[in-house]
């Protein structure tokens, strides 16, 4: 019912999932990811557990090969599930059962895969693969959206569109960006929005958030009042208005 892609970013180390469905909130129960360690993507006649005891174990050290086999041997609906994974050293594994619905497919590359179920044909899968490989100057998140976007243009989902998401983790096991599109007639057209005007401030803020090897994280949060300023600069010299539909802040007068 879905197509996903699952990556890690080799020039920064952050892991990604982005996935689209005629499903609804399919974002809620696809991703899941394990900062500056592994990326999960469960899906088809969907097992949720394992994204939780996947990413778990691949956080704690053990390969996607390893993982994939021991779950989907453990579990009598193999045949419908699928999943696809990524782990701490940029190794994949992915599994399509023999009972998902046409088209029912997965392509690997290096550190990336994709896979996707009741597709309108293998086109989906190849040309979000071809596409994310195709991209590797982007930023990773615009990469994984970028990729997608070319999924849906092959067809996407053949019973049409509700949901999308994109989640990325950087070195923390909450999210660097989390955003999704939970029922919605464009869904990817949702989330280039949404990701448009995650860029406008929240992306600034995201730097200085704590980390585990630093708890406090930067307090002083001048450098990000001047990037949000910078960033408002730019975008008003290229005539581009904010896509938020966020209420104006008052003015100082």
């Amino acid at each position: 019912m879905t197509y996903s892609i699952v990556a890690r970013d080799p020039e920064t180390g952050a892991y990604g999932v982005a996935v689209a469905s005629r499903f609804f909130a399919v974002g809620a129960l696809v991703p899941h990811i394990r900062g500056g360690k592994c990326a999960v993507a469960t899906q088809a006649f969907i097992n949720p557990l394992f994204g939780l005891e996947g990413a778990d174990r691949l956080a704690a050290g053990e390969t996607a090969d390893a993982v994939l086999t021991d779950m989907i041997g453990r579990d009598g609906g193999r045949a419908q599930r699928q999943l696809h994974m990524v782990d701490s050293t940029g190794r994949v594994a992915a599994h399509t059962g023999a009972e998902c619905i046409d088209w029912a497919g997965h392509a690997t590359g290096d550190s990336v895969s994709v896979a996707g179920n009741m597709l309108a044909g293998p086109d989906v899968v190849a040309q979000t693969l071809a596409c994310y490989n195709a991209h590797m100057d982007l930023p990773f998140a615009e990469r994984l959206l970028t990729a997608m976007e070319a999924g849906a243009a092959a067809g996407g989902d053949k019973r049409g569109t509700q949901s999308a998401a994109l989640c990325i983790h950087r070195t923390e096991d909450y999210p660097w960006l989390d955003i999704r599109a939970d029922d919605h007639p464009d869904p990817l057209a949702e989330l280039r929005r949404l990701l448009d005007v995650a860029g406008e401030r929240y992306l600034h803020f995201a730097k200085i958030l704590p980390t585990a090897d630093n708890f406090s994280g930067l307090t002083d949060r001048a450098s990000v009042d001047a990037a949000i300023a910078a960033e408002e600069v730019r975008r008003k010299a290229e005539g581009r208005k904010s896509r938020s539909f966020a209420t104006e802040l008052p003015s100082d007068g």
